[in-house]
């Protein structure tokens, strides 16, 4: 009868370490589950966008930030698509090369629509117009783009203000720079005649340097559109539609009016 009770003691013990075993392993398992869910919310996918940070108000440093009116359209693109913003600063001539690549998945850096340009990439919606202007000193002998003959003009590399002067007066008039704020100097020091850059990032120059001016009369206007590479279709779509719904809805003309105050 002892025997018997032990033997009934024993089997009940060990139902008893089974059935807590397999409670313990089922919330371990829960546990495991919930944890590895949360981590797959909360991770993020990164949109890297290229920009050259030297052309204000699109885009220029505030401290160690990039700041201006295509990174703050980007990164409410990158909010209504769920996705993580990261910006990289680049020479603005290595941004499509650098799409092209895959290095980044857009460049968007007050970059105009060009049929030259689409041949390398795609275009989203144009979501801004630029036009290019012409900067001289004051007492200058140029009035307009008809003087420039002759002339030597200073530009930004590989900005449409190179692309148009270099095919409408030759390459050996034109002079090159990393950015629009070294052409500038390089008309106050003489050593160009004038520059020719988008009318925004001209007016912050001229503002800066005593002495210069903005011709009345426009070199060329052109739109803004964010590049993609041509083998990406589904990236380019996808922030196509929300560059759409954010000009739908006003948030891209509330972030340009932010930095470009109406005239």
């Amino acid at each position: 009868m002892k025997k018997f009770l032990c033997i009934a003691l024993a089997v009940v013990l060990t139902l008893s370490m089974v059935a807590a075993f397999a409670a313990c392993s089922k919330d371990d398992s829960k546990e495991t589950t919930t944890a590895a869910t949360e981590a797959t919310t909360t991770e993020k996918e990164t949109l890297v966008m290229a920009t050259n940070a030297e052309f204000p108000p699109y885009e220029f440093h505030q401290g160690d930030k990039i700041v201006g009116i295509d990174a703050e359209i980007a990164q409410a693109i990158a909010d209504k698509l769920g996705m993580e913003l990261k910006i990289e600063d680049v020479q603005f001539d290595s941004i499509i090369p650098g799409v092209q690549a895959k290095k980044y998945d857009m460049g968007m850096a007050g970059m105009t629509v060009t049929d030259e340009r689409k041949e390398s990439v795609d275009f989203s919606t144009s979501y801004a117009k630029g036009v290019q202007v012409i900067i001289v000193k004051e007492g200058s002998d140029i009035k307009s783009k008809d003087d420039l003959k002759g002339k030597k003009i200073g530009v930004q590399t590989s900005t449409t203000g190179d692309i148009y002067a270099s095919g409408d007066f030759g390459e050996e008039n034109i002079t090159k720079f990393d950015n629009g704020a070294m052409a500038t100097q390089a008309l106050v020091a003489g050593k160009v005649d004038c520059v020719v850059i988008d009318n925004e990032p001209a007016k912050n120059y001229v503002k800066a340097n005593a002495g210069l001016k903005i011709l009345e009369t426009s070199y060329i206007e052109e739109e803004y559109a964010i590049c993609f590479n041509k083998e990406n279709p589904e990236l380019t779509k996808k922030v196509n539609t929300a560059l759409e719904e954010l000009i739908a809805d006003g948030t891209v003309k509330t972030i340009i009016d932010k930095y470009i105050k109406a005239d």
